[in-house]
């Protein structure tokens, strides 16, 4: 008989949310500027810290990020480590026996860093209107 018991494995959506802007390296000033004026980097730093996040919440950061919301709900370390590992260890190239890659990998790197261009291009443009505003003031 085993003492320890097996917790089911809680899956934390903020930090989902948190791993793939980052690996799509976009910045969380970016990601609140797209998600809306009542967005902050702070608002958005609070976000990935949160263990559930509502559905329409994740909706709208799955469209930024060009990610399914699956991803944010069933992304966890151990499926991560799974990937990784039969990467490495298939020389047929497929992530696991149920999955293929169906596209160029390149061409969606490509992609991803035209939007986090325009994503950069609408930031700087925005600070400048910030500038722009304070100086008017002053």
């Amino acid at each position: 008989m085993s003492t320890t018991s097996e917790k089911p494995t809680q899956i934390h959506h903020g930090r989902n949310i948190k791993r793939f802007r980052e690996m799509l390296g976009i910045k969380q000033e970016a990601l609140a500027l797209e998600l809306g004026d009542d967005w902050s980097q702070r608002r958005v730093s609070l976000l990935e810290g949160k263990d559930t996040i509502e559905d329409d919440i994740l909706a709208q950061v799955a469209a930024i990020l060009k990610v399914p919301v699956e991803a944010f709900k069933s992304f966890t370390e151990e499926a991560a480590i799974n990937i990784i590992s039969s990467t490495l260890h298939d020389n047929a190239g497929s992530i696991n026996n149920n999955c293929t890659l169906t596209f160029n990998p390149i061409d969606k790197w490509l992609e991803v860093i035209e939007e986090n261009k325009k994503l950069y291009e609408r930031l700087l443009q925005s600070e400048r209107e910030k500038v722009e505003i304070l100086k008017n003031k002053s």
